[in-house]
């Protein structure tokens, strides 16, 4: 009787919790084939707080992915145990719980908040998951995430890093955008020559090319997380900054609560990733941008991390995207299943 095939790749169980914009695109990409024709991961289940929600998922997976009542266990562990990875798609500021139980029950975690209060929380995570020999990735979504990645790959390129800006554009449905309008109301903090420095959001207006059809637009500093991701990745810059595509019409938004409606894909969107350094003795600038619905982008992404996480291909410990994978079979992955960047002219 011949045991497991040991060339056959590992095909996890993944549990996702949150079934909005991001979490029900992440199930789906999850399910579907990967390069060997085959789903990546061999059980996927959603869970929601939302009863409209889990009757609409139930509708649209029916038995291919079990769409559960969240109750008061958000570990993502069933009565098999523990799952391999869990798939943190909750609302920005509350997936800190979710990551805490899901590490103390021995899953990988992939975690798509971008609130920069949350992300430093889950980033202190980092000596619990080297004890418990777990991965912890945080910041999975266009940017930070994506953005993140073709950083690390513009890196490559270079002998030296020193600055490394990134801007972005879009929402992927309404808890994204509700995070969007309140870290332009918040303060910018941003990295220069050893020294966090607060800076008022909406202030520093400048005039960025993103990928075509989105083009130029004007970006405002605001209170992002990439500068904490990229800090950790890259501990030697000397200045690094993050900014949003805004609008006038967002400057009159921004002070006003939001509410958050049911799922709803947001529009296009787009990002771009600078890096200054230099490269055999000259002064040289790298520039990547990517065009997509973020939340296509971050449900992509989530899904190829979370298959990595559970192969073995990401070490123990929490971090952003920058500093877990090496990002060449991951843009691979990611171009093969139709997300791909792009390299500017910086001239």
């Amino acid at each position: 009787m011949s045991g497991p095939d040991a060339s056959e790749p590992v095909r996890p169980r993944v549990a996702v919790v949150g079934a909005g914009i991001v979490g029900a695109r992440a199930a789906r990409e999850l399910i579907s084939p990967g390069a060997d024709g085959r789903p990546g991961a061999s059980h996927v289940s959603i869970s929601t707080r939302r009863e409209e929600r889990r009757d609409q998922l139930r509708a649209t997976f029916g038995a291919s992915v079990p769409v559960l009542w969240q109750t008061d266990r958000v570990d993502g562990s069933d009565s098999r145990g523990p799952a391999d990875v869990v798939l943190v798609a909750r609302e920005p500021r509350e997936q800190l719980e979710v990551v805490s139980a899901a590490l103390d029950a021995g899953s990988h975690v992939v975690a798509t908040t971008d609130d920069p209060e949350e992300v430093e929380a889950i980033l202190r995570l980092h000596p619990r998951a080297v004890a418990a020999g777990r991965s912890v990735i945080v910041g999975v979504g266009l940017s930070p995430g994506l953005t993140c990645l073709l950083a690390r790959h513009a890196a490559d390129l270079l002998d030296t890093v020193d600055e490394i800006h990134v801007a972005r554009d879009g929402a992927a449905g309404p808890a994204c955008a509700r995070q969007r309008l309140r870290a332009l109301r918040g303060a910018a903090q941003e990295w220069r020559d050893g020294t966090w420095v607060r800076r008022a959001g909406f202030s520093g207006r400048e005039l960025l090319w993103f990928p075509d059809p989105v083009s130029a637009r004007d970006c405002y500093r605001a209170d992002l997380a990439e500068p904490l991701l990229l800090l950790d990745a890259f501990p030697d810059v000397t200045r690094l900054s993050a900014r949003l595509a805004a609008s006038p019409r967002d400057r009159v938004l921004a002070p006003l609560p939001v509410l958050v409606g049911p799922p709803v894909e947001g529009g296009p969107g787009a990002a771009r990733v600078e890096l200054r350094g230099t490269r055999d003795g000259r002064r040289e600038m790298v520039v990547y941008g990517v065009f997509d619905r973020p939340g296509v982008a971050a449900a992509a992404l989530a899904a190829v991390l979370a298959l990595r996480a559970a192969a073995g291909d990401v070490a123990p410990g929490s971090h952003g995207v920058a500093a877990s994978v090496d990002p060449r079979p991951v843009l691979a992955e990611l171009a093969r299943r139709g997300v791909r960047a792009a390299a500017f002219d910086p001239a």
